[in-house]
This record gives C-alpha cells, sequence and structure tokens, in this order.
C-alpha cells in the first residue's frame, strides 16, 4: 500500500479519534513496556515527515549516539526540538503527551493565530508546565491535541507506543492531505457498532424489587450513550445480545397478569424499537417460558431477531431465521454514500437444553455456537456479506474448547471472515475482564485480533465497536477495529424519555402488581450475611419448596423418602455490586419481596439421590469458601469471590459443618481438584450419620437439576414441575398468613483453633444488622459501597 494510500485511510481513523469516535483505554499491566521515549518519538516524526536526513555531525547534543545523531540533527533543522539542556537532549527520557503535542506542533508552518484561551477548556490546564503556551495553543487550534472525554487532557501522562502512533497519523493528517491529482480510486469509510447485552427487563431506570428509581441500570440509561456514540459516527449500527424478555417482575408481569396476545409488541421490544435496535439475537432467558410463548414474542418484532444453532428435533431445520444481510448506506470522509451489506448471525449457549429442558427436549436441539457459526460464513459471504457481525449470546470462554460448552466467544473471535463479535452471558464487562487470557488485547478491546464487547448486564455499559473499512476493486475489508465499553453515568438522574414512554404501560401495571401483598414477617429479611452463615433469606425458600414437593409427592412411589431442600444466595454482591442483596423490612410481603428473594423465572425441580451423592453436591458448594491456614495470624479473605454466589448451595433437613481449613475437592467448574478432599464434616440426618446408600429427595430448581454439579449429575430421577419456585413461595406465604425469618442453624463453619483473623466483604449497609452477640464484627469501609467483616470461628 503506498504512503499516499495509508495517509487516506488514517484520516479517516484519525477524524473519528479526535472526535471522540473511538475511546481509548489505558492498560495498566502493559503501560512500562509501551512507554515512549524521546529518541523514539524523533526518530517517528522525522521518518514519517521523510525529513532529508545528514550525518548527524552538526547536532551539539554529548548524550545522543551515532545511530541517533542525524535523527535529532535533522529535527533541530526544522525547528522540531530544543534539547534538555544546550548539551543534553535525554532521548531516553520517558515523553510526556505535553512534550509530544509541542514537537508534533512545531512541525506545522503557519501564519494563522490561535487563542491562549483554546486551553481553557481543558480541566487539568494547570499541569501545563511549558511556557511556550502559544505553541499548545497552536496544537488545540490545528487539531493535533484533543482531551479525553472526561474533560482531561492529562499533559503529564508518559506517552505509549500506541498513541504515538495516532499522534503522527494526526500530525500527517494537517501535514500533507493528498491532493485530488494524488488520491487513487480507494474508500474508507468508518463504521461503527453499539452493542447492549443481558438486559433482563431493565428498560426503565427502576428497581422493582426496592420499588424505586435507579441510576445503577436501565436501557434508558444507556439510551443517553446511544445517542452519543451515533451522534459522533452516524455510521452507525445498533444490536442486542438477549437475555431481554426475562429477568425482572416486568417479564413475569407480562405472562402471567397481562398475558401477550397475538400481534402485540412486547414491552422488550418496544423499548429497543424506541432506540431504533437494527437487531438481536436469543439469550437462554429467551426460552424460560417455553417456545409458543416466544413465538408470539417474536411474531411481533419490529426488527430481525436471528438464531443459527437451534434447530427443529424433527425436520432438523433451523427453528429461527439464522442470520440476516442488512443493506445500509454509509459515507466516505468525503461524504460520498456507499452501500454496504452486514451480516448478522446470532447463537445461544447451548445449555438451553439442560437448563429448560423440561420445555425444549423433543421440541429443538441446539449446537455449538462456534461451529454453527464457522459453518454459516461461507453461505453469508455467498448471499453478500461485506462484513460479518456475530451476536453471541456465549461467554468468552478460553482457550480449550470443548463440543457444545456454553461458553465459546473466544472460539467464535479466531474464525475468518468474522469482523466483529457482541457477546454477553456472563454479565461480565469487556474490555476490562479476561485480560490475563491469550491473545487478548485489553487495550484495543480485541481476542485474537478480532474486535469484541461484552457490555455487562442490564444495561450498566453500551459496547462500541469501531471499524475502518476499505473499498478496493475486490470489495470491502476491514483494515482496523477497535472495541471498547462506555458505563452510564450513575451520579445523574437523566434517562431517555423515549424509552420510558415505550414501556410506560408495562412498567406502571408491574409496579402495581409487585406491590400486591402476600403476607406478614415479624422480622426483617436479609441476605447481607447468607455466605458465611445460615440465613433466612434462604430458609425461607428452602422451607417453601419442601412444602410445596411434600404435597406433591403424597401418593406416589417417592412419598416416604425424606424430603431435603436445597437454596442459595442469588442476591449476595459480588459482581453485581453492593446494592446487590436481599432487604425486605419486617411487616407485610409483597410480590416484590418474593421476587427479591428469589430473583430467577425458575420452575422446581425434585432429585432423587443417595447420601454419597448429597456429600458431594454439597462439596461443591464449599467451594465458596477459600482455604484458611490455622497457623497463621496474617488477615485471610474467607469467602471466594471467584466463586458464584448462586451456586453455594445450602441443603435444609440435614445437619453439617463446612471445615474450612481443608482444600476445596471442586473447582468452579466441578472439576476435581483435591479427590481426597473433604470439606463436609459431621453430615446428619435426624441426629445421625448420613447413609451414604440412604435415597432422598431434595428439592431444587430447573437450572440445578439440568447442571453439572458433582452429586446432581449422578441423580436416579428427576421430578420436574411446572411450577415457578417465585410461585410456590407466594403460596407458602400465603398459607402461612405469617412467617417468622429466622434460620435453623443446619450448617456452620467448623471451630478453628488458635488465633487467627478471617475477614469477608460484603455491603456496608450490613452493619446495622449484625446480630448482638454476634461472631461478626464490622471493621471498616472497602471500595464501591462494601465494608470489611471479621468473623470468628470457635
Amino acid at each position: 500500500m503506498s504512503l499516499l494510500k495509508k495517509v487516506a485511510m488514517w484520516i479517516v481513523m484519525v477524524a473519528l479519534i479526535l472526535s471522540g469516535g473511538l475511546s481509548y483505554t489505558a492498560n495498566a499491566s502493559a503501560a512500562n513496556a509501551q512507554d515512549v521515549t524521546r529518541g523514539e518519538f524523533i526518530k517517528a516524526i522525522v521518518e514519517a515527515l521523510s525529513y532529508e536526513i545528514g550525518d548527524g555531525s552538526t547536532q551539539p547534543f554529548t548524550d545522543v549516539d551515532e545511530k541517533l545523531a542525524p535523527i535529532v540533527e535533522a529535527a533541530l533543522q526544522h525547528g522540531l526540538i530544543k534539547g534538555s539542556t544546550a548539551t543534553e537532549f535525554k532521548p531516553d527520557e520517558k515523553l510526556t503527551r505535553e512534550h509530544a503535542f509541542l514537537i508534533a506542533s512545531r512541525a506545522i508552518a503557519t501564519d494563522e493565530h490561535f487563542d491562549v484561551a483554546l486551553l481553557n477548556k481543558f480541566k487539568d490546564r494547570d499541569q501545563f508546565i511549558t511556557n511556550e503556551v502559544a505553541e499548545l495553543s497552536k496544537s488545540v487550534g490545528l487539531g493535533l491535541l484533543k482531551g479525553y472525554e472526561d474533560g482531561t487532557v492529562k499533559p503529564q501522562q508518559v506517552v505509549s507506543k500506541r498513541q504515538m502512533n495516532k499522534i503522527i497519523n494526526r500530525l500527517l493528517d494537517v501535514y500533507q492531505k493528498p491532493t485530488e491529482e494524488q488520491a487513487d480510486d480507494t474508500v474508507t469509510v468508518a463504521l461503527r457498532i453499539l452493542g447492549t447485552s443481558d438486559l433482563h427487563t431493565n428498560f426503565v431506570n427502576y428497581d422493582y424489587y426496592q420499588d424505586k428509581e435507579t441510576q445503577e441500570f436501565g436501557l434508558a440509561k444507556t439510551a443517553l450513550l446511544i445517542d452519543e456514540a451515533r451522534a459522533e459516527n452516524p455510521n452507525s449500527l445498533l444490536f442486542d445480545n438477549g437475555d431481554l424478555i426475562q429477568g425482572t417482575p416486568l417479564g413475569a408481569y407480562k405472562v402471567s397478569v397481562d398475558p401477550l396476545e397475538k400481534g402485540e409488541i412486547h414491552p422488550a421490544l418496544s423499548a429497543l424499537q424506541s432506540v431504533d435496535f437494527d437487531a438481536s439475537t436469543l439469550g437462554n432467558h429467551e426460552f424460560n417460558f417455553g417456545l409458543d410463548y416466544l413465538d408470539r414474542v417474536l411474531e411481533g418484532s419490529p426488527f430481525p431477531i436471528v438464531n443459527a444453532n437451534v434447530y427443529d428435533a424433527k425436520t432438523g431445520e433451523n427453528r429461527y431465521t439464522p442470520y440476516v444481510i442488512l443493506d445500509r448506506d454509509v459515507k466516505d470522509g468525503n461524504g460520498a454514500s456507499h452501500e454496504l451489506k452486514v451480516g448478522v448471525i446470532g447463537v445461544v449457549a447451548p445449555g438451553i437444553m439442560r437448563w429448560d429442558r423440561a420445555l425444549l427436549e423433543g421440541k429443538v436441539t441446539a449446537e455449538d455456537a462456534a461451529h454453527t457459526v464457522e459453518k454459516f460464513i461461507p453461505e453469508m459471504k455467498q448471499a453478500g456479506a461485506d462484513i460479518i457481525v456475530v451476536l453471541a449470546h456465549s461467554g468468552m470462554g478460553d482457550e480449550v474448547h470443548t463440543e457444545k460448552e456454553d461458553d465459546v466467544t473466544y472460539q467464535i473471535s479466531q474464525l475468518d471472515g468474522v469482523d466483529a463479535i457482541l457477546t454477553g452471558h456472563n454479565h461480565s464487562v469487556f474490555p476490562g475482564d479476561y485480560g490475563d487470557l491469550k491473545n487478548v488485547d485489553s487495550e484495543a478491546g480485541t481476542v485474537n485480533g478480532t474486535p469484541v464487547v461484552m457490555p455487562g448486564k442490564f444495561g450498566s455499559h453500551l459496547g462500541v465497536i469501531d471499524l475502518i473499512l476499505e473499498q478496493d476493486e475486490t470489495g470491502w475489508k476491514v483494515i482496523e477495529g477497535t472495541g471498547s465499553v462506555r458505563e452510564i453515568d450513575k451520579d445523574s438522574n437523566k434517562a431517555s424519555e423515549k424509552v420510558i414512554a415505550a414501556v410506560k404501560d408495562a412498567h406502571e401495571g408491574t409496579i402495581d402488581y409487585v406491590r400486591s401483598p402476600v403476607g406478614k414477617t415479624t422480622a426483617e429479611i436479609t441476605s447481607y450475611f447468607a455466605l458465611v452463615q445460615d440465613d433466612p433469606s434462604i430458609q425461607i425458600v428452602t422451607n417453601a419448596q419442601k412444602w410445596f414437593v411434600e404435597k406433591e409427592i403424597a401418593g406416589t412411589q417417592y412419598a416416604d423418602l425424606p424430603v431435603l431442600s436445597a437454596g442459595a444466595p442469588f442476591k449476595a454482591g459480588g459482581r453485581n455490586g453492593a446494592s446487590y442483596y436481599t432487604e425486605i423490612p419486617a411487616g407485610e410481603i409483597a410480590i416484590k419481596n418474593v421476587a427479591d428473594l428469589y430473583v430467577y423465572d425458575n420452575t422446581v425441580a425434585a432429585l432423587v439421590l443417595t447420601g454419597a451423592d448429597l456429600k458431594e453436591w454439597l462439596e461443591m458448594s464449599a467451594g465458596q469458601f477459600n482455604q484458611i491456614d490455622p497457623s497463621s495470624a496474617e488477615e485471610q479473605n474467607l469467602v471466594n469471590d471467584e466463586f458464584r454466589t448462586y451456586n453455594f448451595d445450602v441443603i435444609d433437613g440435614i445437619t453439617y459443618e463446612i471445615d474450612v481449613t481443608q482444600p476445596a475437592k471442586y473447582d468452579a467448574a466441578g472439576e476435581t481438584i483435591n479427590a481426597d478432599a473433604s470439606r463436609i464434616v459431621n453430615l446428619q440426618y435426624d441426629g445421625k450419620a448420613i447413609d451414604m446408600d440412604q435415597k432422598f429427595i431434595v428439592v431444587t430448581n430447573n437450572y440445578r437439576a439440568s447442571g453439572n454439579f458433582p452429586g446432581v449429575r449422578n441423580a436416579i430421577d428427576t421430578i420436574e414441575y411446572a411450577y415457578e419456585n417465585r410461585e410456590a413461595i407466594m403460596d407458602y406465604m400465603i398459607e402461612q398468613e405469617t412467617i417468622d425469618p429466622s434460620a435453623d442453624g443446619n450448617w456452620k463453619l467448623s471451630a478453628i483453633e488458635g488465633s487467627h483473623s478471617l475477614i469477608f466483604i460484603t455491603s456496608g449497609k450490613a452493619e446495622k444488622f449484625i446480630p448482638e452477640g454476634s461472631a461478626i464484627q464490622y471493621i471498616g469501609p472497602a471500595e464501591d459501597g462494601f465494608a470489611k467483616f471479621s468473623i470468628e470461628l470457635k
């Protein structure tokens, strides 16, 4: 490619960067290795501007070697540098942003005057240390120096190699724009792809569980970022990555209270339509309410919803539209229009066949997501796709691929022909998380060189992928791609009125619904300490599940088996933040409180298994804790923050202890890591050691029953009920009328001899809920609303 082609290509990229269209996220872990020195910067500029090079004999600096001397000489001749002192250039000194823009500005000869007031727009203007304010103002006026999105310019920040390349390309944009005679037939276009994922019916910035407005999430907040991102680059497409119709009481409201009628547009789709989404895909939770309901939702969709890896079990054909080719007019840097064909394909985690087996088995099958995308790429190209965007409701995964595993975005990023990926399912944020994976560039937002974004959950972030496309005689090619995420403004109450208006009826109906009373509680119910001691927020759930199944099995072959019940702290902070805990005041309990206790639209399932399986199930759950060294007096964190709290199953109806001085037997994926380990001790039923051959019924949910938990996977039989766990809890409360929310203390952490300092992190609000005489003590605040607590195991 000629220099002029490169310059033309970069002009589009640079214009987008300077307008704020491409964001930069610092990667601290790689910063030192990428820092630029004064000598490196001068060499890069002199070469980029094609200055004539001499022998270096006239340069005056004593600390410049023979190799760099001709470069420094040329830079001096063109007025780029002045030296640190009369005899020192300090070529190995780290280059600051301020110095870099001064040097770049000196390369531009102009008679135009730029007011020094141009510098006042930067909030950190006082951090400039040069007396050459006129030159800095010139740099701003020429468009070389632009600040960050937060209004700062960070003048003393060290320049990275990536930033250096951007600065030089900005300089080339001003220094040598190609003339019409020099320009060739190459067309370059900047295309922006925006995305949301895992909205889970969080459209209005409203917390239905707390029954109040929130600034922490909601598409109404994300929509403001969408408007800003589109204004920066009108060549934009907007996609959603699924898990759209389930998650809050609004989803349940549209299923059971105000059922979706034929021809009616689901409020989830109305919300997306209000912001002009171009397409969406199916998440695993789209299947929670069955195929008939999903079909009705899709019938009313005002935009394409694609899925390629779910097939009709009888015909073997795609159950849904596998992909679409979107025709879009885009404009190049000169304002000329061009037609671009964007191929959009969607895939979902094959785990839907486990999680919603009762609803899907025999009706559909789900194939490996990565292999499915690979299969369709040639067909999409044949159909005319210039570029291919994958909507992958599949988590990031890792370097190892197992057939039909749920998290395979990493593998999809390795496929030839995939130009961009919007992913989700994990509720994580990328760029940001997953920086330890091979071939992940968190600064550029790429995985195996492919731009990827994972925009969190509930509308907390907007994913932004920026592509630079070049068209030649063979068609369009992606020559540059980056991914970034933008977080919503949690400090402002601003929200998109068009989104709020789009779901007004469903939103107001949901509020009325969640305020309906179902019973009373004699005391407050919280989940702040659910990870370290038996907790009433779980006890109520397990009591209700046991009550429901005992009635259902009466008169069946399993009527005489002991019934146990498993529950987990679904709302226990962690990756969901310090506000993600159950807190129900004493007094009347409404439906919103039940939904706060049990946040998922799971259905009741019961497993028949042995005492030996029961122990393995608990060994898996005990991975919630780090191994504690009983001989150490140093502070030790009790809770394993990498273990998902919804996997910490407490089983009621038996008694047991967890010995955290022992290693965990299983890792978070249920793989054996310490075969001889045994954390579960004093495991008893009815006051006696459990008979490992005795059969039990354990009540749980369809998600756990269909999973790969140790113990669970050995179940003798599975009994599934088309009845939500949440409905069972409501029915239980209605019958009880008034409940006493106290845990029965059936499990505890084993005592540790000697002096030890064990801590755990929970919400700062938990301080006022510490029971009198408790082994738990408040230590002090931690980050982001969390706090540090200690616990004695005596």
